[in-house]
């Protein structure tokens, strides 16, 4: 949990260097991506209860919470009109195509171990089979 509300504070001072600088918002994409990347990484292991105390991890989000509005601030003041609210739409349609990605790849590994769950018991089958027809023919005498 640390290391991601590290990465997220990193990612976040680059923001705010970018923009003090006079620089655009957009100079500063990469950094937005990781600091998103980062605050997901965060609420997904603050979902998974290992990543320490309920008040660490209240904490952690609440300063990413903050981020975020300042974050929001900036976009407003130094973005072209609409741009927040076209990137929380942006933003809504990436979760769900994430979503849709983890879901697909879920689906593909679970294709994946039934697809060999049945060909190892294909191989299992036909050996017993091939011992059985080999023992009967040890019998009759025809080996």
């Amino acid at each position: 949990m640390l290391a991601e509300l590290a990465a997220a504070n990193a990612a976040f001072q680059v923001i705010k260097q970018a923009v003090s600088n006079g620089k655009d918002i957009a100079a500063a994409g990469s950094a937005i991506a990781k600091f998103v990347g980062a605050k997901q990484d965060l609420e997904r292991k603050s979902l998974k209860k290992g990543g320490g105390s309920d008040l660490e991890e209240f904490m952690a989000l609440e300063q990413i919470r903050e981020q975020e509005e300042q974050l929001k601030q900036i976009m407003i003041y130094t973005g072209r009109p609409g741009l927040w609210h076209d990137w929380q739409r942006f933003q809504a349609k990436a979760r769900v195509a994430r979503k849709e990605a983890e879901e697909a790849a879920r689906r593909k590994r679970k294709q994946m171990f039934e697809i060999a769950v049945v060909t190892f018991l294909l191989i299992v089958g036909l050996t017993i089979l091939a011992c059985i027809v080999l023992l009967i023919l040890h019998g009759q005498g025809r080996l």
